[in-house]
């Protein structure tokens, strides 16, 4: 309860994300009353010059009530078209359900680009910030209507590691994934209720996931996996707990509670961590056990292959023999150039590249565990 509370109390930035079927009523209709009931909640937090983040699902569920549709249609395009129609809807009723509060809504979509690119990485976490400063209460979505990857499931899963990926943007302290269920549950129907290592967690995990939604708990756990190796909290949740924010942050003993690994990371190391890598670079078991022990750089002679068409500055997967993804970095040299150099001394690799040579294919500051 004191480890709890601790991280909890003086959390001040926090992210929310609910699911689609948390969002809509037996109808399949938005529930105006739940939305309402969240608006009411996060005023509290707001009040208390806390600054909250809400992730959003429920256009495409929205499309589909709008539309008069059963089922998700199965073409991408129709699929991107009841997106673009139930996304206006979405946001009607999250500014409906805040109105009684005097907090207007910011609407942000995002795509799975705005994460790999460090320019817009950056740009999201500074134009939430201004939207805080405001006094306006920001609502995230993937962009459904031009990006596939939600759509078709290959990506954010649900929204929970986008939920994830928001919060290594915004450096925020507590990310809450709000569910239908206590929590995550073990293989019996438990509530797990605080977890210190993610990794042993998903031994004992029950898969499973709503009709509406996408993810299942393993894309809790990958949420999970991020937000804790940035040094951050996350809580998974029933979100129909009566007034369950207030309560989190009080320090009540609700839902599945993921410690910290670590120290906060930096913000480079974060977007780092986020980004889609470009390629991997395979190192000989020397170099894996100076990059993951030692907390050396990676120099061209422990370089055994590559895969991928990199350019320098990109962030790259290193792997050891067995192609276990042992850290992300980014690389100072081209695809064609580590090929170049792959294996070399230093003293070989300044011969063939001149003034333009680094020491280092991936320097440690720039290295983050896998």
């Amino acid at each position: 309860m004191t480890d709890r509370l601790s991280h909890l109390s003086s959390a001040r930035d926090i992210v929310i994300k609910l699911g689609s079927q948390l969002l809509s009523d037996r109808g399949g209709a938005l529930d105006a009353a739940f939305l309402s009931g969240i608006a009411t909640q996060v005023a509290e937090l707001h009040r208390d010059r806390r600054r909250v983040t809400i992730v959003s699902s429920g256009a495409v569920s929205a499309g589909l009530k709008l539309l008069n549709l059963a089922k998700r249609p199965r073409d991408l395009a129709q699929l991107q078209a009841v997106a673009a129609v139930g996304q206006r809807k979405l946001m009607d009723a999250w500014a409906d359900a805040f109105e009684s509060h005097a907090l207007p809504v910011a609407q942000i979509l995002l795509t799975r680009e705005d994460i790999d690119h460090r320019t817009r990485f950056l740009n999201l976490r500074n134009t939430v910030h201004a939207i805080h400063e405001l006094g306006a209460i920001p609502i995230i979505n993937e962009n459904d209507t031009i990006s596939t990857d939600e759509l078709v499931r290959i990506t954010f899963g649900d929204n929970d590691v986008l939920a994830a990926l928001v919060c290594q943007a915004l450096r925020a302290d507590l990310l809450v994934l709000m569910s239908v269920v206590d929590g995550v549950l073990d293989s019996t129907g438990q509530s797990l209720r605080y977890v210190a290592n993610v990794e042993d967690a998903a031994k004992h995990v029950r898969q499973d996931k709503s009709q509406l939604g996408k993810g299942g708990m393993n894309s809790k756990l990958a949420a999970a996996k991020i937000v804790t190796g940035a040094g951050e909290t996350l809580i998974v949740a029933d979100g129909r707990t009566q007034n369950l924010l207030p309560r989190l942050l009080a320090g009540e003993d609700l839902g599945t509670f993921f410690a910290p690994r670590g120290g906060r990371k930096t913000g480079k190391s974060r977007w780092i961590s986020a980004a889609r890598p470009a390629g991997t670079i395979f190192v000989d078991d020397g170099a894996a056990n100076a990059i993951t022990q030692k907390n050396r750089s990676l120099l061209p002679a422990g370089v055994v292959k590559i895969d991928g068409d990199f350019e320098r500055g990109d962030v790259v997967t290193v792997a050891n023999l067995a192609g276990l993804a042992i850290a992300r970095g980014l690389s100072n040299y081209s695809a064609a150039d580590v090929l170049a150099i792959l294996g070399k001394k230093s003293a070989d690799v300044r011969q063939l590249l001149g003034q333009s040579a680094y020491e280092e294919v991936v320097h440690r500051d720039n290295l983050v565990s896998a």
